[in-house]
């Protein structure tokens, strides 16, 4: 079993940057791919990006590419998302999640295994 808590959203302003952090419990969770959604509110929940656990692969959503970088310290058992430049669309609940799949990136929420309760980000214009 897996137990992921988010951290670190907020309410900025547009350009502004967070780091959003989620600690994992479990012994495993170097062996895991993790992965950030996120919900805006009437909306779906969205894949946002994801990194496998040689750290090499990662994968994102184009809206976030080149301001999200996604990254993970195993020793640490934490995955982050930093998050520059944000603009008000990037306003939703974030998800920390995890897929006991090691082949590839998944991107549908359906295809991960483990969910954090998530954190809100506001960012107003």
């Amino acid at each position: 079993q897996v137990q992921l808590v988010e951290s670190g959203g907020g309410e900025v302003q547009a350009g502004d940057s967070l780091r959003l952090t989620c600690v994992a419990s479990g012994r495993i969770f170097r062996s895991y791919t993790m992965g950030w959604f996120r919900q805006a509110p009437g909306a779906e929940r969205e894949f946002v990006a994801g990194i496998m656990w040689n750290t090499a692969n990662t994968y994102y959503k184009d809206s976030v590419k080149g301001r999200f970088t996604i990254s993970r310290d195993n020793a640490k058992n934490t995955v982050y998302l930093q998050m520059n430049s944000l603009k008000p669309e990037d306003t939703a609940v974030y998800y920390c999640t995890a897929d006991r799949a090691t082949d590839y990136i998944r991107s549908k929420p359906g295809e991960y295994d483990y969910w954090g309760q998530g954190t809100q980000v506001t960012v107003s214009s």
